[in-house]
């Protein structure tokens, strides 16, 4: 279960993305996405991390594919 933390400014988006579990990491992406595709709303589109997160989000899940590969 994913924890909040007041300390977020301390971490990178990166670094967050890298403390959720795998399935936290898909629901996460699966919901921008809805969001995304459901509203026009300028305000929506602003709260999410930056038009780079969608690449973040996909980067470590290769990664994490790739770990379990090796394993």
């Amino acid at each position: 279960m994913a924890r909040f933390t007041d300390d977020s400014q301390d971490f990178s988006f990166e670094d967050q993305l890298k403390a959720l579990g795998y399935e936290e990491l898909l629901d996460f992406w699966e919901e921008t996405q809805f969001l995304l595709r459901l509203s026009d709303d300028e305000d929506i589109r602003e709260a999410l991390p930056g038009p780079e997160y969608e690449q973040l989000i996909l980067q470590e899940l290769q990664i994490r594919s790739c770990r379990r590969t090796l394993e």
